[in-house]
């Protein structure tokens, strides 16, 4: 397989790792439905290298997706999530802040159980259609990305860690909770910020002025804004994480990591819609790159 060409080198950035923030590409399969994410992983990282002005380290590399059940997936993408678990372990403990142009959410299964060892005082936001908060036992579906949030929070072992406290939990943006995730945040075992006009005054609040890692799955906007595998109705504008973003950057930001989004056909490179996102993501970028 070889659907995905090499990135043009025409005035790229020049690779070093001797900055504050280290850009990573997450360029392997994690739990794939198809191959346009791992396409886009590569767009995207194209686009924050440009926007940051520094190369990404790139993990692992395009496989073609499987589409079965999450303990296959999770199995074959081990090897490469151990490997992305050990570049943001590197990154942090050199005390540098991590951006991360990711594939698929399941990625988060190896990042954040490292963020939570280094930074057990940071908030992790996780924007997302969905809570990603189901377990083995509870999935409907089988999918190792609706799992993606829970295995750091220790609700199961994926192999790849945890440590995520619950109370340093937030979900940004869900509007399609399996009846399982509902009763977790019913019972506020982790919080819930809906779409909604008054949203960044609620993570605000929610917040509350702790460290913050940010973590965004595309399909947290409303469907047709950019290419993504789930289409969930009444999603954020980019307006609205726009504000949300400039809230996010009213803390300190220990890190980002931006995943599904697809590859489109688009006649820019990198695609227009790579652009507008990293537009509204902007304070969270000149946040860190302030630091």
């Amino acid at each position: 397989m070889n659907p995905h060409p090499a990135a043009s080198t025409a005035a790229a950035p020049t690779p070093t790792d001797a900055g504050r923030v280290a850009l990573s590409h997450f360029a392997g399969r994690a739990g794939d439905h198809n191959d346009l994410a791992m396409v886009a992983s590569r767009e995207l990282a194209a686009a924050l290298a440009d926007r940051l002005g520094t190369a990404p380290a790139v993990v692992g590399a395009p496989e073609p997706a499987l589409s079965v059940g999450w303990a296959e997936e999770l199995a074959a993408a081990t090897p490469t999530l151990r490997a992305m678990a050990a570049r943001l372990d590197a990154v942090l403990g050199a005390g540098r802040t991590p951006v991360t142009a990711s594939s698929r959410c399941a990625v988060a299964l190896a990042t954040l159980p490292v963020v939570a060892r280094h930074r057990p005082d940071a908030v992790v936001v996780w924007f997302d259609a969905h809570a990603d908060l189901n377990t083995p036992a509870t999935t409907p579906s089988g999918y190792l990305g609706g799992l993606a949030y829970s295995g750091p929070l220790g609700l199961w072992d994926s192999g790849l860690g945890s440590g995520l406290s619950p109370d340093r939990a937030i979900v940004v943006g869900a509007r399609d909770l399996d009846p399982d995730e509902q009763a977790l945040v019913d019972a506020g075992t982790v919080a819930l910020v809906e779409v909604g006009p008054r949203m960044a005054d609620e993570l605000r609040t929610a917040v509350a002025g702790r460290p913050v890692y940010v973590h965004i799955d595309c399909d947290v906007l409303e469907p047709g804004t950019v290419p993504t595998d789930y289409l969930v109705p009444d999603g954020m504008s980019l307006a609205d994480l726009h504000a949300t973003a400039e809230v996010l950057a009213e803390s300190e930001v220990v890190g980002i990591e931006i995943g599904e989004l697809e590859s489109a056909a688009d006649p820019a490179v990198p695609p227009s819609y790579v652009t507008r996102l990293l537009d509204a993501v902007d304070p969270v970028l000149s946040a860190v790159t302030a630091t």
